[in-house]
């Protein structure tokens, strides 16, 4: 206990002039004050938490008077939940009001009430762990539910009984998985227990603070586990139903593997895969990457819809890639991710399979610059998706498969010497197209701009002359460089007979 202490001081020491400076503001006002939760927590294990989190007897009208005079700015978007912010600096705090909180059956917005003392805001902590704080500016410490002895334990452990904790927020269920993934934890088998009894609770949580845990979860240092989780309590079931889905049977042959656990495999190796931070090139990947790890564990979500028993034993699961992308578009907009986001991972899905074909046969440069011009800016990711996508336990396979993939990379480098891979254009552009066909834009400016491009693509740069000598060509076969043909002259008409009088 003694070195966990000595490692929390350590890690508070560059912030702990402010620590006490605030705490005697707060004092000198007649109000208590202490760090708690998270920042703790990491302090313990011996690192600065980025999040600097207080809680207060003060109510949040005492809370804004004391920060604005405090620090160089403050926010009150938390203050319908206790809770204000501020800056110095480069330093944010966020102050809460004791408080505790808990949802209706049916309500996705808890209900607060305020609290008056440490031990009961402690009380409604959602893990032991996080359930320690340190009074300011005494710097005592308080520890009512032994979190600092679970934490040297890696237990995670609610306060009071686990069932209570997650009836006040459902939420908290999937941040034991978080924790579990973050921390390297075991969860206590009681908690795991109200986790599986009361996991259709997590449909009243709203999408996005879903998602953030999620988040939270994919970035950890121990994403697998998090995620057996969740499968295994059957939360998964109602925040991301298309992982258990990939618990396929495994047929009386076993002529398919268990896809589920090839995508948690995947997303293992994509990880170790992942570059350090700061690292050179222009497929670099530095870790932890969301977009990486979120296609890594999705990429096969299509295949429990494409599968399909074919005669003679076999399984097929033809364009489950394209099937995929779909799926992992839809869930993704559902947990309200942003569009960017969806769009990424999605096309990594669509594209997973794209390198299987180099195997079969050798590619031309043109099918080389195709795949790289496909991936766009995700390059790096697919690379590394591709390369985590290979499970098999059959060894000389999988030389081959990483010496395959050894040599498209090697090609990509040697185009990208040549020319520039990453942007693509046809050697004429359309102001250029225009000015030689004499045309004004029109969609058949767009379809000579792909022609150029698809030869473009299949020789490489023609330069503008052999660009120009291209369109002409191509120009001469289109029906809209022929002159009209001038039509017939009318006959001319037959003097009409004088009427009888």
């Amino acid at each position: 206990m003694e070195e966990a202490r000595g490692r929390a001081v350590r890690a508070l020491e560059p912030v702990m002039p402010l620590l006490v400076e605030l705490g005697r503001a707060f004092e000198r006002a007649g109000f208590e004050l202490s760090l708690v939760g998270g920042p703790v927590r990491d302090a313990f294990l011996g690192r600065r938490s980025a999040d600097l989190d207080f809680t207060t007897d003060a109510r949040p009208d005492d809370s804004v008077r004391l920060l604005r005079a405090w620090g160089d700015a403050h926010w009150e978007v938390g203050r319908d939940f206790g809770t204000i912010g501020a800056r110095k600096g480069d330093v944010v705090v966020e102050v809460t009001t004791y408080r505790s909180e808990s949802y209706d059956a049916a309500s996705r917005k808890p209900e607060v009430s305020y609290g008056d003392d440490l031990v009961g805001d402690l009380s409604r902590r959602d893990f032991t762990v996080n359930a320690m704080a340190l009074r300011l500016p005494s710097l005592d410490f308080a520890d009512p539910h032994d979190g600092l002895t679970d934490l040297a334990a890696g237990l995670l452990r609610t306060p009071g009984t686990a069932e209570r904790s997650f009836s006040d927020d459902p939420l908290r269920m999937m941040r034991a998985a978080r924790f579990a993934a973050q921390l390297r934890v075991r969860v206590a088998p009681d908690v795991v227990a109200a986790m599986t009894a009361m996991a259709e609770r997590i449909a009243i949580v709203s999408a996005e603070r879903v998602r953030t845990e999620l988040e939270k979860l994919l970035v950890a240092a121990d994403p697998v586990a998090g995620l057996r989780l969740l499968v295994e309590t059957g939360l998964a079931e109602h925040v991301l139903p298309e992982l258990p889905a990939l618990q396929l049977e495994i047929d009386e042959h076993h002529r398919h593997k268990d896809v589920y656990e090839h995508s948690l495999t995947v997303l293992q190796q994509a990880i170790d895969l992942e570059d350090a931070p700061g690292a050179p090139g222009p497929e670099a990947v530095p870790g932890p990457d969301l977009l990486l790890r979120l296609a890594a564990l999705l990429h096969d979500v299509g295949k429990p819809r494409t599968r399909r028993f074919e005669e003679g034993g076999g399984v097929s699961f033809h364009h489950h890639e394209v099937v995929g992308a779909k799926m992992v578009a839809k869930r993704l907009k559902a947990l309200r991710f942003d569009g960017d986001t969806v769009k990424a991972v999605a096309r990594l899905t669509e594209l997973h399979l794209r390198f299987h074909g180099y195997g079969d046969g050798e590619w031309t440069d043109s099918a080389v610059r195709r795949y790289v011009t496909d991936a766009g800016p995700l390059l790096g990711r697919l690379h590394k998706l591709t390369r985590s996508d290979c499970t098999t336990r059959n060894a000389r396979k999988a030389k081959r498969l990483s010496a395959a993939y050894d040599d498209l990379e090697a090609r990509i480098a040697r185009l990208r010497e040549q020319e520039e891979l990453d942007s693509i254009r046809p050697d004429l552009d359309g102001t250029q197209i225009m000015a030689l066909l004499g045309i004004g834009p029109s969609r058949t400016v767009g379809r000579a701009y792909q022609h150029l491009l698809g030869l473009r693509m299949e020789h490489g740069p023609l330069g503008p002359e052999g660009a120009e000598r291209e369109l002409r060509a191509w120009w001469a076969q289109q029906p809209e460089s022929r002159p009209a043909e001038p039509s017939e002259p009318a006959e001319p008409s037959e003097p009409a007979e004088p009427s009888e009088p």
